[in-house]
């Protein structure tokens, strides 16, 4: 009797545990719906500060994930900051100043714009399937969409988040919420999809809020107006040239 038991406890575990679709595949799945060979998108970004609020503009262009152009277009004090990512360099524009100026070390950890973003962030386009290892680990629902909750592992040393969960759509593979861990294991920062579009086969979020928990201030709010993948882009838009054109 207690065999029989122990085998039919044994056979529900197992079922149980054959519900969870393989965390690594669902990341694959991911990377196809987001990413392209080449992207060029306008979007807005709009900072709610303890004070006052900042709108910003901005234009990009994006091939893989070792190379992106972007040019801000408003407001008008802003326009013309100009930033340019080739493989691990960064570098920004300051129209104003007529400078050039290469961003590393400690710098990649300051905010962009004075938004909930940091240089890292925007140095982070890898796929997900390529850095982390993924584990399902739950199921719950997000703006009314079921979702499978993943514990993502860092698969190296040198990315900014080492830990990163995420709730992912199980229809759409499109994250709907994130965060993201230091090393330490600490919540730094939190991004949550307030409104998401189609285009062609595709999901991707219309609008998200980006939240620094180490910070004061509502947060981020960074929203798609247009987006384009798969389109030519000159090669002498990647080249530090391009930053004073």
């Amino acid at each position: 009797m207690k065999k029989g038991i122990i085998i039919l406890f044994i056979a529900f575990s197992i079922t149980l545990y054959a519900e969870y679709p393989d965390g690594n595949e669902i990341l694959k799945k991911i990377d196809t719906n987001l990413y392209s060979d080449s992207q060029f998108s306008i979007s807005q970004m709009i900072v709610h500060g303890r004070r006052v609020t900042k709108t910003m503009k901005v234009k990009t262009w994006t091939q893989g994930d070792s190379k992106s152009f972007s040019e801000y277009l408003y407001p008008p004090k802003d326009a013309g900051k100009k930033m340019l990512k080739l493989d691990d360099n960064l570098w920004i524009y300051a129209p104003d100043a007529d400078r050039i100026i290469q961003i590393s070390g400690n710098m990649l950890r300051q905010s962009v714009m004075g938004s909930d973003l940091s240089y890292e962030d925007f140095m982070e386009e890898n796929e997900l399937s390529e850095i982390y290892d993924a584990e399902v680990k739950d199921e719950e629902q997000i703006i009314e969409r079921d979702c499978w909750v993943i514990l993502l592992t860092a698969t190296t040393d040198d990315v900014s988040y080492q830990i990163r969960k995420i709730w992912v759509d199980k229809e759409r593979y499109l994250p709907l919420k994130e965060e993201l861990y230091g090393k330490s294991g600490k919540l730094l920062k939190r991004v949550e999809i307030i409104e998401v579009f189609k285009v062609g086969n595709r999901w991707l979020p219309k609008k998200m809020l980006f939240k620094d928990m180490l910070k004061k201030g509502k947060g981020t709010e960074f929203i798609i107006d247009s987006i384009k993948f798969d389109v030519e882009i000159p090669r002498a838009i990647f080249s530090k040239a391009s930053l004073r054109k």
